[in-house]
């Protein structure tokens, strides 16, 4: 069986699928434009690691994929929103499984600025110990270098 996205053929769904959402940064967009209309600065802002270069050509693959919808307003400044195709819209159903299922992952309700603080302030101690730990090794082998001097 053959599957065609433009001029590309596919002999597997999954390749297929793969070449149109695959990637770091799709699925991320897809999932906040399976909220709502969106416009660019909201999106940069809902994914705060990703670069404009790379918001922009995500954005541009997934309108030619027929993924995103692209509206240009006539306006100063100039006004653009994204939204999800009706082909878009129907990978809702798969993100909303892909969520479930990463939900058996999850491990508490922590909030990430807390986990962060957590695993800083572990750090702090484990590092401070470590000092605490040279420092004592030290001494005693200052305690013990005596030790043999007094004996001899």
């Amino acid at each position: 069986m053959k599957f065609q996205i433009h001029d590309k053929i596919f002999f597997c769904p999954m390749e297929l699928t793969m070449d149109v959402i695959g990637g770091k940064w799709k699925l991320l967009i897809l999932w906040q434009l399976s909220q709502g209309t969106k416009r660019y600065g909201e999106l940069r802002s809902a994914l705060s690691d990703i670069t404009h270069k790379m918001l922009t050509q995500q954005l541009r693959e997934l309108e030619q994929d027929g993924i995103v919808h692209r509206k240009v307003f006539q306006v100063v400044p100039p006004k653009v929103e994204y939204s999800l195709t009706e082909t878009g819209q129907r990978l809702s159903i798969v993100m909303g499984a892909m969520a479930e299922w990463a939900s058996a992952f999850r491990v508490d309700e922590t909030p990430a600025k807390e986990v962060k603080k957590v695993m800083k302030a572990e750090k702090t101690k484990k590092l401070h110990n470590k000092s605490k730990d040279s420092t004592s090794k030290k001494n005693t082998d200052k305690k013990a270098s005596k030790r043999s001097k007094q004996e001899a």
